[in-house]
């Protein structure tokens, strides 16, 4: 309980930081409703639009591990609101779009850079620098729920402006919601003022940046991690992005893909808790392997039936409490191997493979589509990639825990 206590001043650094990830992470699962109305009106194909959220991907990734090392130098506040920023003119941008250019500019570029100051990487790490190791996992898992809980307010939002005044206004409607980022990021900058304690202090505290990249590339655990992690963000991605597509072709409401995204808004604060809960207990990368082989059945089951409301809500149900249930465990591996100076970077690192795979998931998926008229290959090479990487991880992890000692 006194390490509960302990958390009452800095409560307002986690609840901006749980705001921020709300809203970068909850608006950007919208996305996936504006497919139909977008590829009608500025001629766009599914594959042109899914590419613009694969580069969204892209970016995100390639530029986290820049973000982590920058804040090591600037602090979190600049980096953080500098975000916000690049968010509001990514939707901006967006709204405006008359066709692939602007398009890509906005949707793809711009929030891409914004979730690198934003999203998951950016919030995990400011709640681990202010909160006990011992209550560390659980905090995390519950600043990682937070990351989907914005899609319960900004899917409806955007599929009923967009079904009354069309997708711009619908894309302007978040952008208002997504204003509220601004004062979020700099409350959650104050974690600038609270110093690494000393007891966490590691031999990486004053290396440099080259040398902190070869540590943890230097590690094998860390290495299996982050491949078995590529494949856990194609399959995220896959989902958000084609479910509303797909049941709109199997003709369903299409209320439903908003309905759906909010399931899963919902079922993935409890797996969240669950997994922050289960990585202070139990091994965290076995943790991690069967989230990737649960996750990889359900797809499995859900797609090899005729949709119906009923099974798109169970499948939301189940794969939203496997859906960011690995972020406080990748975070919290990341921080007993490495320490906390140098997490938003080496954590960085690894959310890079995850955002290359979410590049094959949201863009492969596309091409697949327009390429064979079906999602069929797709979601058979998800399940089967699935699979192997959750495998991999746990069989990995069981064969080597001693390598998961503290560094």
């Amino acid at each position: 309980m006194s390490h509960w206590r302990a958390l009452r001043p800095v409560m307002p650094i986690l609840i901006g930081a749980s705001v921020m990830l709300t809203l970068s992470m909850g608006i950007r699962q919208t996305f996936g409703l504006f497919l139909q109305p977008v590829t009608h009106d500025i001629a766009l194909s599914v594959s042109d639009f899914t590419l613009a959220f694969s580069l969204q991907n892209l970016t995100w990734g390639l530029l986290q591990p820049v973000m982590g090392a920058l804040v090591v130098r600037l602090g979190f506040r600049r980096i953080l609101v500098g975000g916000a920023l690049l968010y509001l003119a990514g939707l901006l941008v967006l709204a405006v779009a008359q066709g692939m250019l602007g398009f890509v500019a906005g949707a793809g570029l711009l929030i891409g850079a914004s979730l690198a100051c934003t999203a998951s990487a950016m919030a995990q790490a400011t709640a681990s620098r202010v909160v006990p190791a011992s209550i560390r996992s659980i905090t995390l898992g519950v600043i990682t729920g937070a990351g989907t809980l914005g899609a319960i307010v900004a899917a409806p939002i955007a599929q009923s402006v967009t079904a009354a005044h069309g997708w711009r206004a619908g894309v302007l409607a978040l952008a208002v919601l997504a204003s509220l980022l601004l004062p979020a990021t700099w409350i959650a900058g104050r974690v600038d003022a609270i110093s690494i304690p000393r007891t966490v202090q590691d031999k990486s505290a004053d290396i440099t940046v080259s040398a902190a990249i070869r540590s943890a590339f230097g590690r094998l655990p860390f290495v299996v991690m982050t491949a078995a992690y590529f494949v856990c963000g194609m399959q995220l991605l896959f989902i958000s992005t084609h479910l509303p597509s797909y049941l709109a072709i199997c003709g369903m409401d299409p209320m439903l893909g908003a309905q759906a995204l909010g399931v899963i808004a919902v079922f993935n604060v409890a797996g969240s808790l669950f997994f922050g809960w289960a990585g202070g207990h139990w091994p965290k990368l076995v943790l991690l392997g069967s989230i990737y082989v649960s996750r990889s059945l359900v797809l499995g089951w859900y797609f090899l039936l005729p949709p119906t409301p009923t099974s798109t809500l169970i499948f939301a149900g189940l794969m939203g409490f496997l859906w960011l249930g690995v972020g406080p465990l990748v975070a919290g591996a990341v921080i007993e191997m490495f320490g906390l100076r140098w997490q938003p970077m080496i954590q960085g690192l690894a959310f890079m493979s995850h955002q290359l795979g979410s590049f094959l998931g949201a863009f492969g998926g596309g091409l697949l589509f327009d390429t064979y008229g079906s999602y069929d290959l797709a979601w058979r090479l998800g399940v089967v990639m699935g699979l192997t990487a959750g495998i991999v991880q746990i069989t990995f992890a069981l064969a080597r825990p001693s390598r998961l000692a503290p560094a």
